[in-house]
Parts: structure tokens; C-alpha cells; sequence
């Protein structure tokens, strides 16, 4: 399916995935699941579900010794700090807010590509990602909903999850395994992720499972479908469009938590933020333009 090798395709796909986890992480928030456990939730389900999904269609799964430091230094900067920290901070940020703090990550893996060498945008798409953060930065003056601001500190712990992602996606390029296929590497990630957080889980006496799923079995269920296609579809914008397009995923994922937050969940944010969002979606309309441009050249 050639659609599954689109750059464009896969971030759309991806961004609106991303979206979805943060208005269902509030929803397990508002439940009394604890941030580790959501978390958690989402790795292992994932990683459980590529595993049958490959089951199913009867191939191997390549998760081997050789690439065991890969998928933990991965899933750790990758997954389990985003992770814990999006679900952290969405209670006092919101899920719209949070969403749109994923807009910092392309500027900062722009930063950190272009310092290890691993892969630039052309021109075009290098002010997709400013225009991008120009919005990011009006919506971060704005701390959140407008009827429940947060802290600096809350703005600030929320500003480390892009830069985590960063790190993650050039990680990840530069240190892609020989011939790893990407769903090989999707489930390596999530299970080294979802062994991470369990341990955690059992060294935190304040924390133990089921943690209050028990009682939103349908929102775990779906949590963990969208976290594992989320998962799969990642892997493949990863090889196919590199760590700075994958980036972007961002731009997209912002714009969908925002909408459902405030259409669904009753966020409300100040006009300023609704400005900054704008911007946003203008940078990512730019990006997707650019990489078509590349792509397109012989």
C-alpha cells in the first residue's frame, strides 16, 4: 500500500492520533488513574497489540538481544518521560495546552539536526517550523485555560516534554538498527517502555494496579487501539520523513486536543491562544508543503 511510504499521509495520521491521547489521558485523569499508570496503560496495551496484530498475520517478532540499548534508551526518551510528563501536567495545563506544547519539539529537533548532522528542510520548510513557533509562543504566554492559569512551573515541566521528544527523534535516526523493519522496532520500544513504567509502578508505594481502571474498562480499551495504531504508523513516518518532519506530528496533534478539549471536555482559552493556534496550523501547512517539494525533486 503506497500510502503506508507517504510522508503527508502518515503525519496527518499520526497528528491526529497524538491529538486523541491527550483528551483521553484527561478523561483517565478525571478517573483517578494515576499518570505512571495511564502510561503504562498506553506502552504495554500498545505493544500487546502490535504483537497479535503481527501474530495474526503470522510473522516473526524480531525483538532480539542486539537491539536491547536501543529500545530502552528509546522508549525512555521517547516514551516514558513524554509520557508521564503529558499526563502530569494535562490536569493543570489542559488538554488543548498541552497538545500545543508539542509544537516546540520541531524547532528543537531542527536545532539538534542540524548539530549531529542528521537530516535538514529547505528553506520553505525551515519557516514552516519558525511560523510554527511563533504560534507556539503566543499560546505559552496565554499558561493554560483561561478560567484556571497554571504556574511557571507547571508551563515550565510542560516545555520539557518537547524537548524530551527531541532528543528522541534524533536518536532514533542516528541510531536505527541495521535492517530493522518498523514495527519490529515499534514493539521493541513499547515493551521496553511498558517495563519501565511497570517497575515503577511496583516501587511506588503510592501507586499500585489496577489503579482504577477497572472502572472505565471501554476508555482503556480505546486508549489502548488508538495507542497502538499510533505506535505502528509512527515507525514508518520515522523512517520514511526523518526526525524533523516527524516532528510536526506536533502542529496536528495540537490542533485536534485543542478542538476536542474545548468542544468536548469544556476547556476554554483565551483569544490570544486561539491566535497562536492559527499560526500553528499555518507553519504546518507550510512544512507538509516543503517536504512535498523534496520529495518531488529527482
Amino acid at each position: 500500500m503506497h500510502w503506508l511510504n507517504s510522508p503527508a499521509y502518515l503525519l496527518l495520521c499520526v497528528g491526529t492520533l497524538l491529538g486523541l491521547t491527550f483528551p483521553l489521558g484527561k478523561l483517565g485523569g478525571q478517573a483517578g488513574v494515576a499518570p505512571v499508570i495511564w502510561a503504562f496503560v498506553m506502552t504495554a496495551g500498545a505493544s500487546l497489540g502490535l504483537m497479535l496484530y503481527q501474530l495474526l498475520l503470522r510473522k516473526p517478532l524480531l525483538v532480539n538481544r542486539a537491539n536491547l540499548s536501543f529500545y530502552f534508551s528509546a522508549a525512555l526518551v521517547s516514551l516514558v518521560i513524554p509520557n508521564i510528563l503529558t499526563f502530569t501536567v494535562i490536569p493543570r495545563l489542559g488538554a488543548g495546552f498541552t497538545g500545543l506544547l508539542f509544537t516546540l519539539s520541531p524547532l528543537i529537533t531542527l536545532a539538534l539536526s542540524s548539530i549531529w548532522q542528521v537530516r535538514m528542510p529547505n528553506r520553505l520548510g525551515l519557516l514552516g517550523i519558525a511560523v510554527g513557533f511563533v504560534g507556539a509562543v503566543v499560546v505559552s504566554i496565554t499558561r493554560g485555560e483561561l478560567n484556571n492559569p497554571s504556574s511557571l512551573g507547571w508551563v515550565l515541566a510542560g516545555f520539557c516534554i518537547p524537548v524530551s521528544l527531541a532528543v528522541g527523534n534524533v536518536y532514533r535516526t542516528m541510531r536505527w538498527p541495521e535492517n530493522a523493519q518498523p514495527m519490529e522496532l515499534a514493539i521493541g520500544m513499547n515493551l521496553a517502555a511498558g517495563i519501565v513504567l511497570l517497575l515503577l509502578v511496583l516501587i511506588m508505594p503510592s501507586l499500585q494496579l489496577p489503579g482504577g481502571l477497572q472502572t472505565i474498562p471501554l476508555l482503556v480499551g480505546f486508549t489502548v487501539l488508538v495507542a497502538s495504531v499510533l505506535v505502528a504508523l509512527h515507525s514508518r513516518l520515522q523512517l520514511f520523513g526523518g526526525p524533523t518532519y516527524l516532528s510536526q506530528i506536533g502542529f496536528i496533534a495540537a490542533a485536534v486536543a485543542l478542538i476536542i478539549g474545548v468542544l468536548a471536555l469544556d476547556e476554554l482559552y483565551a483569544p490570544l491562544t486561539w491566535v497562536g493556534a492559527v499560526i500553528i496550523v499555518a507553519g504546518a501547512v507550510i512544512s507538509v508543503i516543503a517536504m512535498r517539494q523534496v520529495q518531488s525533486r529527482p
